[in-house]
């Protein structure tokens, strides 16, 4: 027992070990000036950021592409026309057109067209009535379906004036008031350009008033006409154009009639149209609808 305090003599003591002083907090002045800055560079982003954009486009033009193409589409479409080829067994169905004869009639084909002029004179492909001459054995007639004005449907009976099949092109006259009829915006095909925007209105598997879009494809195409001859200079384009689009006006971005659609290439036993599609340029048809209106069809295309 006399040797423990002797030991904690020459023994050194363990250091002494003081506990941590406690964190010192930050004035309170000084906190309340860091919150103050936030909360201004808060307002400040929040203020100069741009308002978030609609998902839907609005009527004062957000979305100026999108409006562009509605209102191309109401302005252009009351000038198309949707075609049947109708046939009647029997001469019975060359007289006059009753509704009778209607519902006898078989819809063989349709097709598309436009208003020419307010005279009544709708402009067509020649493949779509190329039926209504007629080879005897069936009567075939044609009618004619379209707006008025206020965008009431109403169908006259067409009547084939002339006929150009080296262009695929054909003419018809429906007997309708003026004030009805809202002819076509006629263009030219000069100065196209490939890439230039284009759409095609028209009737797609009776469809009616169908609006596709796309842009052209190539310029100064050469196809294939009704009587196997060459239509060169035909416009190729994208917009897709299928059975009933024949005949249907293919229209620039300003509204004004380029081309009339005519034909496409399908994918081999599909059916399905491949892209490429073709029109025949509307200096082409303006060069003929005035003559087969005023002289008919050429004694040379008469079959």
């Amino acid at each position: 027992m006399a040797l423990r305090p002797l030991l904690r003599l020459l023994l050194p003591s363990p250091p002494h070990r003081n506990p941590p002083p406690p964190p010192s907090s930050p004035p309170v002045a000084s906190t309340s000036r860091r919150a103050a800055a936030s909360a201004v560079l808060l307002l400040a982003a929040t203020a100069s950021a741009p308002p978030p954009r609609p998902a839907r486009a609005e009527p004062d033009g957000e979305d100026v592409d999108e409006a562009r193409v509605v209102r191309l589409f109401q302005e252009a479409s009351p000038s198309v026309v949707f075609i049947k080829d109708l046939v009647v067994a029997g001469p019975q169905g060359r007289r006059g057109g009753g509704e009778e004869e209607d519902d006898a009639a078989k819809v063989e084909g349709t097709g598309s067209g436009f208003v020419w002029d307010s005279a009544g004179h709708i402009v067509t492909n020649y493949h779509v009535v190329a039926k209504l001459a007629g080879d005897g054995s069936a009567s075939h007639r044609c009618k004619v379906f379209l707006e008025d004005s206020s965008g009431k449907s109403y169908s006259k009976e067409g009547r084939l004036i002339g006929c150009d099949p080296a262009y695929d092109l054909a003419v018809l006259k429906i007997d309708a008031d003026s004030g009805q009829l809202r002819p076509a915006l006629i263009g030219t095909s000069r100065g196209l350009r490939v890439g230039q925007s284009c759409f095609a209105i028209g009737n797609p598997y009776g469809y009616e008033h169908t609006l596709t879009t796309g842009v052209i494809s190539g310029l100064g195409r050469e196809i294939p006409s009704p009587n196997g001859r060459a239509i060169r200079g035909a416009i190729q384009t994208d917009a897709a154009i299928n059975a009933g689009n024949s005949g249907g006006p293919l229209i620039d971005s300003y509204g004004h009639v380029i081309g009339v659609n005519t034909a496409t290439f399908t994918r081999k036993g599909s059916g399905i149209s491949s892209g490429v599609n073709f029109a025949i340029p509307i200096d082409t048809v303006v060069q003929s609808v005035p003559n087969l209106i005023v002289y008919g069809t050429p004694v040379s295309n008469r079959f």
